[in-house]
């Protein structure tokens, strides 16, 4: 399908651009759509690379997909990838593409013919992985962030120092990166049939049947004898053994301990033994404020547990 064949009612200027050390969401001005393409669309730490495993897992069902999953589905918006050489990467693929982003929803393009999928987590859970991530962090690949930085005048990346009480405050002060506010918007348009809001605890307790509702949002038929190798490849097990065997993405280049630092524990609730009282007041708020109710027990908890889709 040519650019032109798509509706579009995106307008650049409409747009929040983000930019950070890590990611700068005005790369999507570069990027040209296809009728076809998914975007997986989520906070850091929500549950991004388990979906775009999925989503490789059901496009490819006999387990042939040309490459790793995250060369195959890129981050448009990382600084650390030319974007010159994503967008060509994207352009060359004749198969149907899907993107990751990292994005809030008012930084990126809507498209009516494109499918959407949002993943979340409790913001709490989401901090304690990201915990892990930064402490993993390759000190070069900081150093290589922090010199692009300073050629753009981005506020660089501080190094990791072990504090994770001052990163947890750090991390509310930048609330309009937090699951909360990127729910907001997201939740706005939860009726929209090219969105799907999936939730991470529902992938934990059921991921059959998450994976079967994000195939048949997909409008992908995946044949009933490759179900259950489709499914297992997209357990956490086989998510880590796959990733050692660089199946998943080029981890070594970024972290310490490579895919085994990435995919590391997949568990909620390590916060309960970490953040206070007064912290856990401080993210609750953060959260009513963004957030009306019925929004704010979902993000906590899932469909499965409140018994209801958003």
């Amino acid at each position: 399908m040519e650019a032109g064949d798509n509706v579009l009612t995106d307008s650049a200027l409409d747009r929040r651009v983000y930019k950070t050390a890590v990611f700068d969401s005005a790369r999507w001005d570069r990027f040209i759509p296809r009728g076809d393409d998914i975007l997986i669309c989520t906070p850091p730490k929500c549950g991004t690379t388990w979906m775009q495993t999925i989503v490789a897992s059901l496009l490819w069902p006999a387990g042939d997909m040309p490459g790793p999953v995250g060369v195959v589905s890129p981050w448009l918006e990382a600084r650390f990838q030319p974007v010159d050489e994503v967008i060509e990467r994207l352009e060359a693929q004749a198969h149907r593409r899907f993107i990751k982003s990292h994005t809030p929803p008012d930084g990126i393009p809507w498209f009516p013919s494109a499918s959407y999928i949002a993943v979340f987590r409790d913001g709490r859970d989401a901090f304690m992985s990201l915990v892990n991530h930064v402490a993993h962090f390759r000190p070069e690949f900081v150093d290589s962030l922090n010199a692009l930085s300073a050629e753009d005048h981005v506020e660089p990346m501080p190094p990791w120092d072990g504090d994770v009480h001052g990163f947890f405050r750090t991390s509310l002060a930048d609330e309009e990166r937090l699951p909360s506010a990127h729910l907001a918007g997201w939740w706005a348009r939860r009726r929209e049939p090219n969105l799907l809001l999936v939730h991470y605890n529902d992938l934990k307790v059921d991921l059959p049947g998450e994976m079967d509702r994000v195939s048949k949002f997909l409008g992908i038929d995946v044949p009933a004898n490759s179900w259950p190798e489709v499914v297992d490849r997209c357990t956490f097990a086989r998510m880590r053994e796959r990733g050692s065997r660089g199946e998943i993405a080029p981890f070594e280049r970024i972290f310490e301990g490579g895919s085994d630092s990435f995919i590391y524990k997949g568990t909620n609730g390590r916060w309960r033994d970490v953040l206070s009282e007064d912290e856990l007041a401080s993210y609750e708020r953060l959260v009513a404020d963004r957030l009306p109710p019925d929004a704010a027990a979902w993000l906590e908890q899932g469909s499965l547990a409140l018994g209801s889709r958003p």
